[in-house]
C-alpha cells in the first residue's frame, strides 16, 4: 500500500502565508504562540486593536495550521476549524495553508504535529544559535511525507481526530468536575452558606438532614471575623504533613534505569531527573521556587497520583488531620499566596512561610462529609485523565505509523480499542 504513496516535501503541498490583516474593526481577536495549544485555540476574545503589540499583523483563514516558531516541541500548533476573519496573529506564529489538492488540510496537520516530527523540529531549533530554540518554514519545507490518495487521507485524518476529540472532551468533563468541587467548596468553607441557612431556620440548599445535621447554627468571632462555632481558626501547617525531608534521592544508575517510566512534575526544562525524586500516592504539589504564583495571586499547585518523579522545587503535601487532598487541594486554590512568598528576583515559597498560613479547620465530621461529596468527582476526574494519557499514548505509537502506511486504521482502531 505505502509503496504506491507518492512522496513529497511540505514545501511542495504547503506555503507559508504571510497575509497582513486589514485591521478594519475596533476590536479584533489577537492569537500570540501563548494562546494556542495541542491544536485548540485557547480563548475567542475581542479586544481593542490599539492595545495591540506590534507582531499582532498575520491573517489567516479557516484550515490553516498555526505552528509556533519557537519550541516546537512545546505544543503551540492549532487547527483553524472556523472562518477566521476577525481574527489576527502574531509574526511568531507560521500560517501554513495547503496550496493544491493532492492534500487534506487535515492529513498535514497531523504530519506536522506528529510526536516524532515535532521532536525533530526541537532538535533543529536547539542546534541554531539566538536567544530561542527556534525553526523557520524552510526547515519545515524540507520535511518528506507520503501521500495517500485523498479517500485514505479522509480516513487516517478521521480516525486521528476521533482519539483527539476523546481527549478533548476527558478534558472538558474534567473542568466540569473540578468546577462543581469548587464550588462546594466555597459554599461549604467560604461563604459558610450551610451555617447561614441554619441561622435563618432554612434547611441548607442541596443538602440532606443528615449531612446538614453537622453544621453549627450560629457564628463567632475570630481573628479572620465571623467563622462557624465550634470551628477553629489554626494554621496550615496544623492539616498538612509535608514530605520535603522525606525525599530520597535514586543514584544515577537507578535514575537510568526507570527514567521515562513515570510522569515527572517540577521546575519546567529539568528533564534528566537530576535532583529529582521518586513518589507514590496521591499528593499535592505546591511551587517552591521559580513559578510559584499565578496571575491572580493564588499558588501555582498540581493535583498528582500514581507514582511519579518530583524534582525539589516543589513542596509535597498531603492532607492530615481530617482534611483529605482534595480538601487541601481546593483550599491552596482559594488563597492569596502573595504575602507568604519572599524573593523579588526568584520568588521563593519556604516551608515556614507555607506552614504559617491561616487555616480553618472545621469539625472532623464536617471534613468527613465533605470528603465523601467530593471522592466520586475526583475518582472520576482520575480515571479520565488516565483514559486520556493511555489514549495520547496510542496516538503518538500509531501516528507515525499509519501515516507512513507501515498498519491500515482498521488495523490501529482494533489496537487502540484493545489498549485503551
Amino acid at each position: 500500500m505505502a509503496a504506491e504513496w507518492q512522496v513529497v516535501t511540505v514545501g511542495d503541498i504547503a506555503d507559508s502565508i504571510s497575509e497582513t490583516h486589514p485591521l478594519g474593526k475596533d476590536k479584533l481577536i489577537f492569537l500570540n504562540t501563548s494562546d494556542i495549544l495541542l491544536g485548540k485555540i485557547l480563548h475567542r476574545s475581542y479586544t481593542p486593536v490599539e492595545a495591540w503589540p506590534g507582531q499582532a499583523k498575520k491573517s489567516i483563514q479557516k484550515d490553516d495550521i498555526l505552528f509556533s516558531e519557537i519550541r516546537p516541541a512545546n505544543g503551540r500548533y492549532a487547527y483553524v476549524v472556523t472562518d477566521a476573519d476577525d481574527y489576527v496573529v502574531s509574526t511568531k506564529l507560521m500560517v501554513i495553508r495547503v496550496k493544491d489538492g493532492r492534500v487534506l488540510p487535515k492529513f498535514l496537520y497531523h504530519f506536522l504535529t506528529c510526536k516524532g516530527i515535532t521532536g525533530w523540529l526541537q532538535h533543529l531549533a536547539e542546534s541554531r544559535s539566538g536567544t530561542f530554540p527556534q525553526i523557520t518554514f524552510d526547515q519545515i519545507a524540507e520535511l518528506e511525507l507520503s501521500l495517500p490518495p485523498m479517500t485514505d487521507q479522509a480516513v487516517i485524518a478521521t480516525f486521528l481526530d476521533e482519539i483527539d476529540s476523546k481527549i478533548e472532551l476527558n478534558r472538558r468533563m474534567n473542568e466540569t468536575l473540578e468546577a462543581m468541587a469548587r464550588a462546594i467548596f466555597k459554599s461549604w468553607f467560604v461563604d459558610f452558606d450551610p451555617v447561614r441557612a441554619k441561622t435563618e431556620g432554612r434547611q441548607p440548599f442541596g443538602m440532606d438532614s443528615a449531612t446538614a445535621a453537622l453544621f453549627p447554627d450560629s457564628f463567632e468571632d475570630s481573628l479572620l471575623g465571623k467563622i462557624p462555632k465550634g470551628w477553629s481558626l489554626t494554621t496550615l501547617g496544623q492539616a498538612i504533613e509535608i514530605y520535603d525531608s522525606k525525599r530520597i534521592p535514586l543514584s544515577g544508575r537507578e535514575r537510568i534505569k526507570v527514567k521515562g517510566t513515570y510522569p515527572y512534575y517540577g521546575a519546567a526544562g529539568v528533564l534528566d531527573h537530576v535532583n529529582s525524586y521518586l513518589f507514590d500516592g496521591v499528593y499535592i504539589l505546591i511551587g517552591e521556587d521559580g513559578s510559584v504564583v499565578n496571575e491572580d495571586d493564588t499558588p501555582v499547585v498540581q493535583y498528582v497520583w500514581g507514582r511519579f518523579w518530583v524534582n525539589n522545587h516543589a513542596h509535597v503535601l498531603q492532607g492530615y488531620s481530617g482534611i483529605s487532598n482534595e480538601h487541601l487541594l481546593l483550599f491552596l486554590q482559594t488563597i492569596n499566596i502573595r504575602p507568604y512568598v519572599t524573593g523579588a528576583v526568584q520568588p521563593k515559597l519556604n516551608q515556614g512561610n507555607l506552614c504559617r498560613i491561616p487555616f480553618l479547620m472545621p469539625d472532623k465530621e464536617v471534613c468527613d462529609a465533605f470528603g465523601d461529596t467530593v471522592e466520586s468527582l475526583y475518582d472520576l476526574l482520575r480515571a479520565n485523565t488516565e483514559q486520556s494519557r493511555t489514549l495520547t499514548t496510542i496516538r503518538d505509537a500509531l501516528l507515525p505509523k499509519i501515516i507512513s502506511g507501515e498498519i491500515r486504521v482498521r488495523d490501529a482502531t482494533k489496537l487502540a480499542e484493545v489498549q485503551a
